[in-house]
C-alpha cells in the first residue's frame, strides 16, 4: 500500500549561467514526481530578488508544477515589498513564504545581527499583516525545533512563532534537523501551547558532510554522532557518499511518516539526484 503523504521541494535562484543551466536540470528531472509545490527562496539580504521573480514566473509558465516564493522584510521597503505581492497576485500566486530572513555575505562563523531597512519591516509577524491586506495569501512561516540561533529560549522562540500565526500564517516548515526526537519533542511542546498549526518537516539531504558541519552550527542543528561517525568512516570513500546520505534522509523520512508525518519539504540545494532517490523510494514502499 503506497505512503499516504505529500512532499515540496525548496530551489534557491541561480547566480551564474551554469547554475542556471543545473537549476532547470534539476527542475526536470523532479518534476515528474509531482511535489505538492517548490518554494525558491530570496538569498540572504535580498540579494537574489530580480532572479528569485524570474524563476517563479518560469516556473508558473513553463512547468506544471505550483512555485511558492520565499519573501522577506530584509533589503525593501514596505511599500516595494507590497507591490511585489500585488504583482505575484495579479500572476495567479496564492501561496507564499513569509520569512524575516538572513542578512546578506552571513559568515557562518559569527553572528550578524539583522538591520532595519529604512521605512522596513522588523519582524515577519509585521510583513505578514500587511500581506494579508493586500490579498488573502496562504502564508507559511519558518518554525525551528532546536530553537532559532538568536532566541535566548523555547518560550521566546514559539511566542514569536505564534505572533506569526495570529497575523495570519497557517503553516510552518521547520529548519532542517536530522535527530526526530527533536522534531517531536517540539511539536508536542507547541501542542501544550495550543499551537495546531501543520508544521511540516524540513528535510536537508547531506550532499557534502564538511560542509554541512559548518552550516548546522550556524543555524543551531544537531548532528547526531550516528550520522557524525558514518561519515568518518567513510570520508575517503567520496563515491558512496550519497548512497549513505540516502539511506540517510530515507530512514529518518519513513521513521517520521511512521509516527504520522503526512507531509515533507526537502531542501534540494538545487541537485536532483539526492532528493529524486529519495524521493523515489518512499514512494515506492
Amino acid at each position: 500500500m503506497e505512503n499516504k503523504f505529500e512532499f515540496s521541494m525548496e530551489f534557491f535562484p541561480p547566480k551564474t549561467e551554469k547554475m542556471h543551466n543545473t537549476l532547470w536540470k534539476t527542475i526536470t528531472k523532479l518534476e515528474p514526481l509531482h511535489p505538492e509545490f517548490v518554494s525558491v527562496t530570496y538569498g540572504a539580504g535580498g540579494s537574489t530578488r530580480k532572479r528569485t521573480h524570474e524563476t517563479i514566473n518560469k516556473i508558473l509558465y513553463s512547468t506544471s508544477l505550483k512555485p511558492v516564493p520565499h519573501l522577506t522584510c530584509i533589503g525593501d521597503t514596505k511599500e516595494s515589498i507590497k507591490e511585489i505581492a500585488k504583482k505575484y497576485w495579479e500572476s495567479g500566486i496564492r501561496s507564499m513564504v513569509t520569512l524575516r530572513g538572513d542578512p546578506e555575505n552571513l559568515d557562518l562563523s559569527k553572528t550578524k545581527k539583522f538591520i532595519l531597512h529604512p521605512n522596513g519591516y522588523k519582524h515577519a509577524s509585521e510583513l505578514i499583516l500587511d500581506l494579508k491586506s493586500v490579498a488573502d495569501f496562504e502564508i507559511t512561516v519558518a518554525a525551528f525545533p532546536e530553537k532559532h540561533p538568536e532566541s535566548k529560549n523555547f518560550d521566546e522562540d514559539i511566542d514569536n512563532l505564534k505572533r506569526k500565526i495570529d497575523a495570519g500564517a497557517s503553516k510552518a516548515i521547520t529548519q532542517f534537523f536530522f535527530d526526530n526526537n527533536k522534531f517531536y519533542d517540539f511539536i508536542n511542546l507547541l501542542k501544550k501551547k495550543k499551537i495546531n498549526i501543520p508544521v511540516v518537516p524540513g528535510i536537508l539531504p547531506i550532499l557534502n558532510y564538511d560542509k554541512l558541519i559548518k552550516f548546522a552550527k550556524s543555524c543551531s542543528a544537531t548532528i547526531p554522532n550516528k550520522i557524525k561517525e558514518i561519515f568518518e568512516k567513510n570520508k575517503n570513500n567520496k563515491n558512496n557518499n550519497i548512497n549513505l546520505a540516502a539511506e540517510i534522509a530515507i530512514n529518518q523520512c519513513d521513521d517520521l511518516i511512521q509516527n504520522g508525518v503526512d507531509k515533507l519539504h526537502f531542501y534540494t540545494l538545487n541537485q536532483a539526484s539526492l532528493t529524486f532517490k529519495i524521493c523515489s523510494n518512499i514512494q515506492k514502499k
